[in-house]
């Protein structure tokens, strides 16, 4: 009987305190119930830059998690930056090197909140610092109400993977960023807009799969993110 596809999914890590003395990964459960529930085997990859290729020579798949933390706009080109922005180096550093090596073969990629984000600036991309601050008229993006819930709608872009895979125009998303893709890099398109114009979702339209969402489908807001994560899951399968 063939194994599932493994699916790497990047930790969190958090400093001393709380559950040890001494620095800890961690990660929501229902990030792998949701790899799972997918038909993936999901395996938990630490923070060793040097040895993302080793890792990715075990994986069939990449999933980027999100984390409250951002990615330093000096990666991105950015001369500024915006006082509230929070940065976890080593993690950033491991993620960039096992996404751009994931890319290089062509491994499906799947970016969720933050991970898209990264996802984004690894191809080339630009991210907004703070929407607050440069979205005119914004959603409250990191919403008040719990994150099982929805948050705002979002419209998905007629012709791209997302739309075929989700085979709707709009999907109730949970929301909880203060950043986002500010520039889609070359080779990409956006695939799902907030009412407000901030992007919600980027694919890479020459690879075999390759895509990020801005919301957290691993929380099962809607068929639609079941359906993005089988996708996912089924092109990690070869």
């Amino acid at each position: 009987m063939a194994r599932p596809p493994v699916i790497g999914v990047t930790l969190d890590v958090e400093a001393p305190g709380g559950y040890s003395k001494l620095p800890w990964y961690a990660l929501r459960v229902n990030y792998f119930d949701a790899v799972a529930a997918a038909g993936g085997l999901a395996v938990a990859l630490p923070h060793e830059p040097d040895a993302a290729a080793g890792y990715l020579d075990l994986i069939d798949g990449l999933l980027i998690t999100g984390g409250a933390f951002d990615v330093d706009p000096a990666l991105f080109g950015a001369t500024a930056r915006h006082a509230k922005v929070t940065t976890k180096d080593r993690r950033t550093a491991f993620e960039l090197a096992i996404t751009r090596a994931a890319l290089a073969a062509d491994r499906p990629v799947l970016g969720i909140c933050g991970g898209q984000q990264l996802l984004n600036v690894v191809l080339g991309g630009t991210l907004i610092q703070h929407i607050p601050d440069e979205v005119a008229g914004a959603l409250a993006h990191e919403q008040p109400n719990p994150r099982t819930e929805p948050g705002h709608d979002v419209t998905v872009v007629a012709g791209t993977l997302l739309h075929r895979i989700t085979g709707v125009e709009r999907l109730a998303v949970n929301s909880a960023h203060h950043q986002a893709v500010q520039r889609v890099a070359d080779g990409c398109v956006a695939n799902a807009l907030a009412p407000d114009g901030v992007i919600e979702g980027i694919e890479a339209t020459g690879r075999r799969f390759c895509l990020g969402v801005q919301w957290h489908p691993e929380y099962g807001i809607s068929a639609g993110d079941g359906l993005l994560l089988r996708a996912f899951v089924a092109a990690a399968a070869g």
